[in-house]
């Protein structure tokens, strides 16, 4: 089936203007897009149709060559309509930029901001050193740090005072310039004004231009009951200042917990060991322990305990970050052998060996009796 003339196609004259162009491709557009006309195969064709006698019409040298040679100028491989196979499912990302144009919101879509995220200030990290206790406890601290603010003398606008961004010259204001590769229009950020649309013609002296001056800050900062080591605070807002009215980026400190001399901590509970020696952990005793708030408590070590029984003080942990309740203290016996005795000590406990049986000893039974089991074997 021979290929109707492009211009029918749009339903304009030879001397169509590029705007008359583009309106007569926009109502066809709409008309017969896919996304409006689901499973409708007439109308997918007449949309393809359109689209590409748009394409060709809308850039100056194929048009050129389309009014010297018609469609044979984009045969056998001349730059015809062969990217339009396999159309398929039309989604807005296929020609969004060519549609943003057209329609706006076409798609569901947006368009983008003229002011671009480029303009948003970094955002800064800081590292704060705390102890354990003023981790359980939480605290306030000031902080001082070098990062960017809004120039005092523009107000962050980058002209001199009385002066005001112009339009920019080669986007027209846009933010955005489009380019057409064949069937498509590519649109890409305008690298002149980097998306903002304007262009600082009288630059403040105090900035550059800029906007922004480096600046010496000093705030004070909340850390909650509870962190961790490596617990991440956002602070919105207190970052670099943002580049010609662009937003503040953020700060972030980044919590170090050090380690502690006693206590180990494991999410919000509490380990430590306790030693004790021979005679306490076979007679019995009561030990008195310090606890992370300061205080003390104590516990009553029963009669034989063995090395490396625990045992479980209840919310002496850390407390939840933003919760009322605690973990758990948890207190590890540390049988201690003693390595330098007297000859009265050595003398008792040559007496309690000749004395001592299989009852006081029930472990050292058991092993035995399994040993022997093994031998005779």
């Amino acid at each position: 089936m021979a290929k109707r003339d492009f211009y029918d196609v749009l339903g304009v004259s030879k001397s169509a203007s590029p705007d008359e162009l583009k309106s007569a491709y926009r109502k066809l557009a709409v008309k017969y897009h896919p996304d409006k006309n689901p499973g409708d195969k007439n109308a997918e064709d007449k949309f393809k149709e359109a689209s590409e006698a748009y394409g060709v019409l809308s850039d100056k040298s194929k048009k050129e060559n389309y009014d010297n040679f018609g469609h044979a100028a984009f045969e056998n491989g001349g730059g015809g309509q062969g990217g339009f196979g396999g159309f398929g499912g039309f989604s807005g990302s296929d020609f969004s930029d060519i549609f943003e144009d057209f329609f706006g919101d076409f798609g569901g879509g947006r368009r983008s901001s003229r002011k671009n995220s480029s303009n948003r200030g970094s955002d800064l990290r800081y590292d704060l050193s705390i102890t354990l206790e003023e981790a359980y406890s939480g605290k306030k601290q000031n902080i001082q740090f070098s990062s960017s603010d809004k120039c005092v003398t523009c107000k962050g606008s980058g002209s001199k005072p009385g002066y005001s961004a112009d339009r920019c010259t080669y986007c027209g204001g846009n933010g955005k310039v489009r380019t057409n590769q064949g069937f498509f229009t590519v649109q890409q950020t305008c690298p002149q004004c980097s998306g903002i649309g304007e262009e600082i013609t009288h630059p403040c002296n105090d900035c550059g231009g800029n906007g922004n001056k480096q600046t010496s800050k000093k705030i004070s900062v909340t850390i909650p009951k509870g962190v961790d080591d490596g617990t991440r605070i956002r602070l919105a807002g207190k970052g670099e200042a943002g580049t010609r009215g662009g937003a503040n980026g953020d700060l972030y400190l980044f919590i170090n917990v050090k380690s502690h001399d006693l206590f180990k901590r494991s999410d919000v509970n509490l380990f430590f060991e306790f030693p004790i020696s021979i005679a306490d952990a076979a007679l019995g005793t009561t030990i008195e322990i310090p606890t992370i708030d300061g205080k003390k408590a104590k516990i009553k070590i029963p009669d034989g305990t063995q090395d490396g029984k625990q045992f479980r003080l209840k919310s002496k942990g850390m407390p939840f970050m933003r919760r009322g309740d605690y973990g758990d203290l948890y207190v590890q016996i540390k049988t201690e052998v003693p390595i330098f005795l007297n000859k009265e000590q050595k003398d008792l406990l040559e007496r309690f060996r000749k004395i001592e049986n299989e009852k006081s000893n029930p472990s050292i039974r058991k092993f035995f009796q399994k040993a022997k089991s093994f031998w005779k074997n």
